[in-house]
């Protein structure tokens, strides 16, 4: 066991560790370590609202203060720091990153990338040529239907200093947008069940220029890209952006690019793919 990799797993936006608990069974039956990381403010750092529990109160909600309140990408980052430091007390490390997870992930590489042996992005934002937020004026992103944030955002994100967004909502208008964006391929029950593992609270700082993939850090770490084929929230067309941005930036150590069949969230709720994937890569 010594030698096998402990897998470092980063959340997306809205998430927290929980939402890896099937895809660590599942490499822990391959017989690999994994730790799975709360970005602060998250899991049980996160604040649920009384006026965000049924019956709803979203006036209230709208002006509570949460955990999350000013966290950065530093924030972020300097977490997975400490996890990264801690487990390879015990051998190599492969950082995971999924969705927005990726800007953590790309500003740990930059700032430490001697405590990562391989970096694996999963659908995840590996900025490179541009900031996360320009992305989304691209065209790669024009299909993307954000109306079920925007309809459910709640409160001023400036006067908050956070996003809140009704994850509880029972507008069935809402709730169709959610499944075709992030799980279009689960089940009613699969979706609503994944929908509730999510925090109302993210925080606003996903990057700078600074925080971008740096060739001389980031570019010296061996990296996978792990397309999700039927991702609507981050299509393939952005994917596959980034992916030709980071190996023009470094041509001598390009993306290991592998695929995955389903959508943003399908590889959480059903991991067997993704940990036999992850397990192949441990022996790279």
């Amino acid at each position: 066991m010594q030698n096998l990799p402990t897998f470092v797993l980063v959340h997306g936006a809205f998430a927290n560790s929980f939402s890896f608990a099937p895809l660590q069974a599942e490499l822990a039956l391959l017989g690999h370590r994994s730790a799975a990381v709360d970005l602060p403010g998250h899991g049980f750092e996160a604040t649920f609202p009384a006026s965000y529990q049924a019956p709803q109160d979203l006036g209230t909600l709208a002006t509570e203060p949460g955990s999350i309140k000013g966290v950065t990408l530093a924030d972020n980052a300097a977490r997975v720091i400490d996890v990264l430091e801690r487990a390879r007390r015990n051998g190599p490390t492969v950082l995971v990153a999924h969705s927005r997870g990726g800007a953590t992930a790309t500003a740990v590489a930059n700032a430490r990338p001697e405590l990562i042996d391989r970096i694996v992005y999963v659908s995840a934002w590996c900025p490179v040529d541009l900031n996360v937020g320009d992305y989304y004026t691209q065209p790669e992103m024009a299909d993307v239907d954000a109306g079920a944030f925007a309809a459910t955002l709640v409160g001023n994100p400036a006067e908050l200093r956070l996003l809140r967004t009704n994850f509880r909502t029972a507008d069935p208008t809402a709730l169709a947008a959610f499944k075709r964006a992030f799980a279009a391929d689960l089940s009613d029950d699969e979706f609503l069940t994944f929908l509730n593992t999510f925090q109302p609270d993210e925080n606003l700082d996903a990057g700078t220029a600074a925080d971008r993939a740096q060739a001389t850090t980031w570019g010296r770490i061996p990296r996978t890209y792990v397309r999700l084929a039927a991702d609507a929230s981050l299509p393939p067309a952005v994917q596959d952006r980034m992916i030709r941005e980071a190996d023009a930036l470094t041509p001598d150590n390009p993306f290991d690019v592998r695929t995955l069949e389903g959508s943003h969230l399908r590889w959480l709720v059903h991991p067997k793919p993704a940990a036999e994937l992850l397990a192949d890569l441990a022996a790279l």
